[in-house]
């Protein structure tokens, strides 16, 4: 384990991080919209990480990772049942009832929730006039696409306030997730707690979706192959990639920039619901994706400062394939 003096993270590793929280999980409101038409919802999120986890977990111990103690699991625990159980759940629930765009919206409250409920805990600074007003132009981004009317359909029609509620209460408790986990890690190596909190929070959405009967009736027979092609997308990229990405992030950067990734995937959405849904785009949508991208220079610019000494295990991880087996 490497002392407080350890080096900062290299700016490629940050670029390939943020890249792959802009844009794969931008894309996965669409995926999960494919699997969800055939598969129930949190069946599907709990074997997508349970799955995710068991492969990452199991690899890194492989590597010669050690084993974690009983106190980080209780860690993993907590994370992963707030970022995946409730988080990632609740969107997965979400979607049913409410447009993949809009739902990516209401998700964009994330980075707000985080700077506010960090300023609050002690674990960030007072967000400075550049941040606060980089918010209030992420807003005004989301506020410009929610207002843009889509045609695209959803599985349960009828319920849009339940979705609005899941998704808003999945935001909040993803934060609340994501502050705890910078100071609580359920292991030195970023690649053994995603995939701890992966097999927690899948756990999780498993349970939830038993007790729901999400069961009853189903067959594998019916899952059509389209489901099952965004399935093996969201397990490998969305899940092992992305949110590994996320959880060394929140090492190395304060949480409410890591938290900006909620403002680039509306755009992502909705850029990809035009190409591959048949969503159109309009002055009014193209003008709230600008204000988006100027709200997270806004964010990173704004919330540059004098930061305190690193924490531990800040170092800029290898690729996990390149990592040396431990004696």
């Amino acid at each position: 384990m490497p002392d407080s003096g350890s080096a900062a993270p290299s700016r490629a590793a940050l670029f390939t991080a943020f890249a792959a929280i802009y844009l794969i999980w931008g894309s996965t409101y669409l995926v999960m919209k494919f699997a969800v038409a055939s598969m129930p919802p949190l069946l599907m999120a709990g074997t997508r990480y349970g799955l995710a986890g068991a492969l990452l977990y199991g690899f890194v111990r492989w590597r010669g990772e050690p084993a974690p103690t009983r106190q980080g699991w209780g860690f993993a625990a907590v994370i992963g049942v707030c970022l995946l159980g409730f988080g990632n759940g609740g969107t997965t629930f979400g979607v049913l009832y409410l447009p993949s765009g809009t739902a990516a919206l209401l998700v964009a409250t994330v980075p707000m929730f985080l700077a506010v409920l960090g300023w609050l805990s002690g674990i960030s600074a007072r967000p400075t006039r550049w941040v606060a007003l980089g918010l209030g132009a992420g807003m005004l981004g989301m506020y410009l696409l929610a207002a843009h009317p889509t045609a695209t359909p959803v599985k349960q029609p009828g319920h849009a306030g339940l979705g609005v509620f899941a998704v808003l209460l999945a935001a909040l408790v993803w934060s609340i997730g994501s502050l705890y986990a910078k100071n609580h890690r359920p292991a030195p190596s970023p690649f053994a707690s995603g995939g701890m909190q992966m097999l927690c929070g899948g756990a999780a959405m498993l349970a939830v979706g038993l007790a729901r009967g999400e069961a009853a009736g189903f067959e594998l027979a019916q899952v059509t192959a389209k489901s099952w092609w965004a399935y093996g997308y969201l397990v490998t990229l969305g899940s092992i990639v992305a949110f590994t990405a996320y959880i060394w992030l929140l090492r190395v950067v304060e949480p409410a920039l890591a938290g900006t990734y909620a403002f680039v995937n509306p755009v992502v959405a909705v850029l990809l619901g035009w190409a591959f849904a048949g969503e159109s785009l309009n002055p009014q949508m193209l003008g709230g994706a600008a204000l988006i991208v100027v709200a997270v220079v806004l964010v990173v610019l704004g919330g540059r400062g004098p930061t305190a000494a690193p924490l531990p295990d800040t170092e800029t991880p290898k690729p996990l394939l390149a990592q040396q087996k431990r004696p």
